[in-house]
C-alpha cells in the first residue's frame, strides 16, 4: 500500500459574517453548522494526504466509486461576497465526497458486520452512511441519528471519499454484495454510491413525510438526484400519479425513466394549473420540495393545497437553502396541511430498505449521466454550478 494518496480537497477562509450567531457546537476556525455564514473564498485542490490509520471500530475502504453531490457543488460555489452557498455543517480543509462505495481492505478488531455480527475479513463490497452519528447524545438515544448533537459528516468536516482510501466507523457500513447478482463490474459500486442519495430521498418521503397510500397523487419539485430517486421510491410505494416540475429537458426525460408519470415545465406553463388539471382538482397527498428555491415554488405549491380537494397534504423540505420560506399559515390551518423538514439518511432502517430495493430491481444507475476519473472531479464540481443537463456524475476509481 502506498504511503500517500491524492484527495480532492476544499479550502476556504474562516471569515464570519456580522450576523453570524455561533451554534453551541461551532468550533472557531475548524467547523460550523452555518457554513454559508462563515466560510469564504472556496478553492478546490488535488493534494497529497496520508493513508488513514484505523481505530479499533473502523474499516479501511478502497474507494471504487463516488458521486458528486449538490452539496459538493455548493460548498465550492461562492456568492457575490465570496461566501459559500452551502448552509450546513462544514469544516475545512477537507477531502470532499460522501456518496461512495468500495471494498474493505482492512478492519479494526472491533469492526463488525452488523448483519453477520462477524469481523470484516476484507474484500467485502460495501457502501456507507455519511452522517457520523455518535450513538450517545439524546437524539441518538431517542432513535434520531440524523439529528445527532455531536454529528460529523464524511466529506463535510471529516475527510471524504474523493481519494483512494477512507476510514469508516463500522456502524455506518453496509454490505452491497447482493448487488453482484444484478450488476457487473463498476456498476456494482456505481449503484452502491447511489444508496446514500437515494436514502436521503427515502428518508424524506417515507420516514419524515410519512409515506403515502396506494392511489395517492404526489408532486416532486425539482428533478435533481434526490427528486428522481423519490420518483422511483414513490412509484413503487403505489403513487397513482407522480408529477414533477422541471424545466431542463434532459432532467425531465430522466424523471420519466425513474418513474414520473408527468413532467411539467414551469417556465412554459403554470405548474399549479397543470397539477390541478392532471389530478382532476384533487391536488396531492405529498409534495417534495427538492429545488432549494422556496421563494420561487412556494406560491404555486400553496395554490395546489388551497384549491385542491385533498386534505392533510404533507410538504417535505429536503433541499438545503438559506432562503426563507414564504409560508401562509391560513392555507395550512384551513386545509389541515403540514410542512416538515428532512435531513439525512441514517436510522429507521433506511439504508437496508434502499439496498433491498436496488438489489431487487429499482435501477438507480439510470440517474448517472456521466462517469469521470479523480483528476476530473474539481472541474466537474465547478461546471455543475451552471450545468443543469447532467443529473449525477460518478467518479470511477
Amino acid at each position: 500500500m502506498v504511503e500517500k494518496m491524492l484527495g480532492v480537497t476544499l479550502h476556504a477562509k474562516w471569515d464570519p459574517k456580522k450576523d453570524y450567531r455561533p451554534h453551541p457546537r461551532d468550533i472557531a476556525k475548524k467547523q460550523t453548522y452555518l457554513g454559508s455564514k462563515v466560510w469564504r473564498y472556496p478553492e478546490i485542490r488535488i493534494e497529497e494526504h496520508p493513508i488513514p490509520k484505523l481505530k479499533p471500530d473502523e474499516v479501511l475502504m478502497e474507494v471504487k466509486a463516488c458521486g458528486i453531490c449538490g452539496s459538493d457543488v455548493h460548498m465550492a460555489q461562492a456568492d457575490k461576497d465570496g461566501y459559500i452557498f452551502y448552509p450546513g455543517l462544514t469544516g475545512f480543509p477537507c477531502i470532499l465526497g460522501h456518496e461512495t462505495a468500495g471494498v474493505v481492505v482492512d478492519a479494526g478488531k472491533e469492526a463488525f458486520d452488523k448483519v453477520t455480527l462477524e469481523r470484516f475479513k476484507g474484500g467485502e463490497a460495501i457502501c456507507t452512511e455519511e452522517m457520523v452519528w455518535c450513538g450517545k447524545c439524546r437524539p441518538c438515544a431517542d432513535g434520531q441519528p440524523n439529528h445527532c448533537e455531536k454529528l460529523d459528516e464524511i466529506g463535510f468536516n471529516v475527510n471524504g471519499a474523493f481519494t483512494k482510501y477512507v476510514a469508516l466507523p463500522s456502524r455506518l457500513v453496509w454490505s452491497i454484495e447482493a448487488f453482484k447478482d444484478r450488476y457487473k463490474g463498476d456498476d456494482v459500486f456505481v449503484a452502491g454510491a447511489l444508496v446514500e442519495p437515494t436514502s436521503v430521498a427515502y428518508n424524506a418521503v417515507i420516514e419524515r413525510g410519512g409515506g403515502i397510500k396506494p392511489g395517492d397523487n404526489v408532486i416532486i419539485l425539482g428533478a435533481g438526484p434526490i427528486g428522481v430517486a423519490a420518483c422511483a421510491i414513490l412509484k413503487r410505494a403505489g403513487a397513482v400519479r407522480v408529477i414533477v416540475s422541471e424545466p431542463e429537458p434532459a432532467r425531465a426525460k430522466l424523471a420519466k425513466k425513474m418513474g414520473a408519470d408527468y413532467v411539467v415545465n414551469p417556465k412554459k406553463e403554470d405548474f399549479a394549473d397543470a397539477v390541478l388539471e392532471l389530478t382532476r382538482g384533487m391536488g396531492a397527498a405529498l409534495i417534495l420540495e427538492a429545488t432549494g428555491l422556496p421563494e420561487v415554488v412556494w406560491p404555486g405549491l400553496e395554490r395546489i393545497i388551497w384549491e385542491g380537494r385533498t386534505l392533510l397534504t404533507t410538504v417535505v423540505i429536503v433541499a438545503r437553502a438559506d432562503a426563507k420560506v414564504p409560508l401562509t399559515g391560513e392555507v395550512y390551518q384551513v386545509r389541515k396541511a403540514r410542512v416538515v423538514g428532512a435531513q439525512g439518511h441514517s436510522g429507521h432502517g433506511t439504508f437496508p430498505h434502499v439496498i433491498e430495493l436496488i438489489a431487487n430491481g429499482m435501477d438507480v444507475t439510470k440517474m448517472v449521466t456521466k462517469r469521470i476519473k479523480l483528476e476530473e472531479v474539481p472541474e466537474h464540481i465547478l461546471k455543475l454550478q451552471t450545468d443543469r443537463e447532467n443529473c449525477k456524475i460518478s467518479c470511477i476509481m
